[in-house]
């Protein structure tokens, strides 16, 4: 290969060449996008619809049937998930991984529309949303106050919303957990039962007064004026004017008959920060910007509002700030990186001496500023996945320089000057260190190809390491040979290390290698035990696929039981939450009654909308699994004490969206079976060893009032049903019937109520008339009666089939492949009725489609590794040499693991896959500098004898620099990256031994040189 001599002859032209990569990288870095997780999106959405006092069943028959049959028309879709209770469908629509994201939106946009008209004129909200893991807040503000109403805590949050939204970088800004208001008309019962008016008849009058019609126009000569009819109400005065009905001489108007007030509605979703009465701001950061800049300009509107504006009786008080933990996150990643870079120079120092050690370390950062640059032109932010990618490159990227530097030094010690030196040193390993960071390329191939949530989510992880290692590849045969040529005569000297690692390569090494040789079928024999051995530790490592996120902050949901009030709801979260607060590690805990936290983790959607639901979101100040868990376990100890209400504790997980660790699907088509099956597989799982907060929504009742007509007697009296039911809607929970809108243009549903109840209650029936056709009233009670009925509380569809879905967590030391196997091997024994069975989802589910998407990718990997191995060998048999190198890593990364007691997760996998690419690369060296030998006239057993000892130094430093890189991180203690460093450490360590031996052994059989 030429390139060496040509960068060294073009040195100017080599030196400007990497003046401009690094300026490129510096500028990027301070440039570049950052953010705690990675930004993306894929191709899904929410549909919610919301429908007051529908049943489930209703619900289901009403708006889900005809949504997912018009969802279900699409194309490319992967599944439709949905979830069903008492007023309010859920619908999660996801499609095929690949499909544009915005273009799917828009299709489920078009779906819904055509069906609109075929669902309940009565759904007051129904909202499309697009899911993206970049669409998370950053921030989570409270304005908090006791003494201020909410109409004033709207006006000032609704204020912050304008001006924080102008910040560059800021998407949009949510508010949360503002009541409704609306104007309630509250009827007096009794007087309008006396003056014979019926309920439609004043909603006829107010929504007729309230409707604004326009004029249109009239001429008058050359001139043309715009006519103004009645238009809307301009206060709430005027609408006690509307004249409801004339009586004789005088009219009845609507003052006379009931009180009118601007009011908050029925309460369904309260929030309190720290006990007091708050409303949330949510921002969440546009795709693409800098965290830390966003929040700046976000810092200085606070700064600004919070002395100008605000009174001193409203607190804006910060509940959650995401750049806290990326600085923190960012920092510990850059702090790994650096002590590894000083602990892979220390080591090239000792073993290489002081200026090939320069030339050495020179290509660290060079390669890392070069591939920063190149990962922001890839359109990739910094952010944990990209950063690991720079840390697991640290260890392979002096791989390269280390062999260049190397070779020079003993070619300059064989006599040859520094420029000669140089470049026959780099020429003649060229060839070997290109395949050989190739074969490592390929080998991360798996994860850039994978076709799922896991690849999407890990994307940037490999896209860096793959450029990293471009950029030391072009170092090292550019940059790095023309450093090599200034080396002079100080290269020559060895250092007393390697004299030390040159002695043991001359003397205990060869003397092993030539037993090794001489009895080929012994070692190969003790190898493959080896190997056997280490798999079968694999059942007692287990399996995982993303561990727990080391968050400084938890959740916890109260399940109230079904037909549980509002105000029941409220006090048991005040009661859990004086509880909670009792714990040490606790700093903020932010209550949200009627509806979950808004979104503040990538991959946990805001929970379930409903009276009888609460969630905590509890931030710590600590984020440390071993801080954090003993909390949880302290907390589910003491919760579960608490009767009447299914508390559970949520950590939060890495990687893709789950429902919980361990899931089973029920389905089938009767609701009644999957019912009773749903609270026999709970009782199954509450009883597995492992299990903690088991969750069966569908295992539960509640009970209905039910209105029953008596149709003949509501006909023979002139009563339409929709007069019935119209009217009991309007007693009950309030019938709107226009919109009102003030001097500062809100607007405010007119809402017809009843004023002896400002909640609903049973004894309203008592008072409820009827309104005939003949214009007189009817007490309900008449023509119907009340009856209470069970019925299910809720269900969930999957892929518009019923279901019934059962989840739970998983108890420290218990890993949820071991579990979920446990329950399912129960569940295999159990009795299911006909039309009745079970699928598996939650983390088992994500991970066979991980670990499947990889096994497909590996597969190709392995064809292409394969087919550069031919290219450089021109042999269809050595490669085999080098392949028989990569199980034996296995061994190694098995050990490490079982030691250190992690599970084999996907990161595991992923330092499995970095561990290939350098087993490969030592093999290759090996084997290619014993061909080298063997044409230069040398016999095949003296040549792989040498080619083992001459590339034994370089070989052992590679690896100790790799495993100094990787060592700051692995110990850092972190659930997510420990297991890779382990897998990598540990799979060096036994594969380095055993690639020095076995290697050899296999060349002596297949080490037949090409024609």
């Amino acid at each position: 290969m030429q390139l060496p001599q040509l960068a060294i002859r073009n040195h100017q032209f080599t030196w400007v060449m990497f003046l401009l990569l690094v300026l490129l990288g510096v500028v990027s870095f301070f440039t570049m996008p950052r953010s705690e997780d990675p930004q993306f999106d894929f191709s899904a959405a929410v549909i919610k619809v919301v429908n007051p006092g529908t049943t489930p069943l209703d619900m289901e028959k009403l708006v889900v049937d005809p949504l997912e049959a018009a969802l279900n028309e699409l194309d490319d879709l992967r599944e439709i998930k949905t979830s069903v209770e008492d007023g309010l469908a859920v619908i999660r629509v996801e499609f095929l991984y690949g499909t544009d994201a915005d273009d799917k939106y828009d299709d489920v946009v078009s779906a819904v529309s055509q069906v609109r008209d075929q669902l309940p004129a009565s759904i007051v909200d129904l909202d499309i949303d697009k899911i993206s893991p970049a669409d998370v807040s950053i921030l989570q503000l409270a304005l908090v106050s006791e003494q201020a109403d909410y109409p004033e805590l709207k006006k000032h949050a609704e204020t912050l919303e304008q001006k924080l939204e102008r910040v560059s970088g800021v998407k949009r800004v949510d508010i949360a957990a503002l009541p409704t208001l609306e104007v309630q008309i509250q009827v007096d019962q009794r007087k309008v039962n006396g003056l014979g008016i019926s309920l439609d008849e004043i909603q006829a009058a107010v929504a007729s007064a309230a409707q604004n019609l326009p004029g249109g126009h009239a001429n008058a000569g050359e001139r043309r004026f715009t006519v103004r009819t009645s238009g809307d109400y301009e206060s709430l005065d005027a609408i006690g004017d509307t004249a409801v009905r004339g009586q004789g001489q005088r009219l009845i108007y609507l003052r006379d008959i009931a009180q009118i007030s601007l009011t908050e509605s029925l309460p369904s979703y309260r929030a309190r920060l720290n006990g007091e009465k708050a409303v949330f701001l949510s921002v969440v950061q546009r795709k693409g910007s800098q965290i830390f800049q966003v929040r700046e300009g976000i810092q200085q509107v606070l700064d600004s509002y919070s002395d100008k504006r605000l009174p001193q009786h409203i607190a804006l008080k910060t509940v959650m700030d995401q750049s806290v933990s990326v600085e923190r996150q960012i920092d510990g990643f850059f702090d790994n990186l650096n002590q590894g870079l000083i602990l892979v120079a220390i080591l090239s120092l000792i073993v290489l001496g002081l200026r090939p050690a320069l030339v050495v370390v020179a290509a660290i950062p060079l390669s890392i500023f070069i591939a920063i640059g190149w990962v922001d032109l890839a359109g990739f932010g910094l952010q944990q996945m990209s950063i690991v990618g720079l840390v697991i490159a640290l260890g392979l990227l002096v791989d390269n320089a280390i062999v260049v530097v190397e070779n020079v030094a003993r070619h300059l010690r064989d006599g040859d000057s520094p420029g000669d030196a140089a470049i026959k040193g780099s020429s003649q390993v060229a060839w070997a260190v290109t395949s050989g960071t190739l074969t490592t390329v390929l080998s991360f191939l798996p994860m850039l190809l994978m076709q799922n949530g896991s690849g999407t989510f890990m994307r940037a992880m490999p896209v860096t390491v793959v450029l990293t290692l471009f950029a030391s590849l072009l170092i090292a045969l550019t940059l790095t040979p023309l450093l090599a040529s200034k080396l002079g005569t100080a290269a020559k000297t060895t250092t007393r290390s390697q004299k030390k690692l040159e002695a043991i390569a001359d003397g205990f090494y060869l003397r092993w290698l030539n037993r090794a040789l001489a009895k080929p079928k012994r070692v190969l024999g003790i190898s493959l035990a080896l190997l056997i051995g280490s798999l079968s530790l694999f059942p007692l490592i287990g399996v995982s696929l993303f561990p727990k996120a080391e968050k400084p902050m938890i959740l916890v949901n109260i399940d109230m039981p079904e037909g549980s009030g509002f105000e029941q709801t409220e006090a048991m979260a005040q009661r859990v939450e004086a509880l909670v607060r009792k714990q040490p590690l606790v700093v903020d805990i932010a209550q949200n009654v009627g509806r979950g936290n808004p979104r503040i983790y990538y991959n946990i959607m805001p929970s379930r909308q409903t009276v009888n639901f609460a969630q905590l979101f509890v931030t710590l100040s600590a984020h440390e699994l071993a801080q954090v868990e003993p909390l949880v376990s302290a907390l589910r100890d003491e919760l579960s004490l608490i009767a009447g209400a299914q508390i559970t504790v949520k950590e939060f997980l890495q990687g893709p969206p789950v429902e919980a660790p361990v899931e089973i699907r029920i389905m089938g088509e009767e609701l009644n079976d999957i019912q009773r099956v749903s609270l026999d597989v709970a009782s199954i799982m509450e009883q597995t060893p492992g299990v903690i907060g088991v969750d069966n929504p569908v295992g539960k009742y509640k009970v209905d009032l039910h209105v029953q007509i008596n149709r003949d007697k509501a006909a023979m009296l002139g009563i339409p049903l929709s007069t019935i039911d119209r009217t009991i809607r309007t007693a009950l929970v309030g019938l709107p019937m226009g919109v009102y809108r003030d001097d500062d243009g809100e607007e405010y549903n007119l809402v017809l109520r009843l004023s002896e109840y400002p909640r609903p209650e049973l004894a309203t029936f008592d008072d409820i008339q009827i309104a005939t056709t003949h214009g007189k009233l009817v007490p309900l009670l008449q023509v119907a009666s009340i009856e209470l009925e069970t019925s299910i509380a809720r269900f969930q569809h999957f892929d518009t089939e019923r279901m019934a879905r059962v989840t739970s967590d998983v108890l420290p030391g218990f890993t949820t492949e071991a579990v979920t196997n446990a329950v399912v091997e129960q569940l295999q024994q159990y009795a299911w009725p006909e039309g009745v069975h079970f699928t598996v989802g939650g983390e088992q589910a994500n991970r066979k489609k991980a670990f499947g998407g990889m096994a497909q990718a590996l597969i190709l990997a392995v064809f292409g590794i394969f087919a550069v191995l031919v290219l450089q060998f021109r042999s269809f048999v050595q490669p085999l040499i080098v392949f028989a190198a990569i199980p034996f890593a296995l061994i190694g990364a098995l050990l490490a693991l079982f030691i250190t007691g992690y599970t084999f997760s996907f990161t595991a996998f992923i330092g499995l896959t970095s561990l290939v690419g350098i087993v490969v690369n030592n093999s290759i060296i090996l084997v290619d500098y014993a061909n080298q030998m063997r044409r230069e006239g040398m016999e095949q057993l003296a040549a792989i004898a040498a080619a083992a000892q001459t590339r034994f130094v370089p070989i052992v430093l590679t690896t100790l620099t790799t495993i100094g890189g990787l060592l700051p991180l692995t110990l850092s203690g972190s659930s997510m990256w420990s297991p890779m460093g382990w897998a990598i450490i540990g799979g060096l360590l036994v594969s380095t031994l055993l690639t020095l031996i076995v290697v050899p052994v296999l060349y002596r059989f297949l080490g037949k040189m090409p024609e």
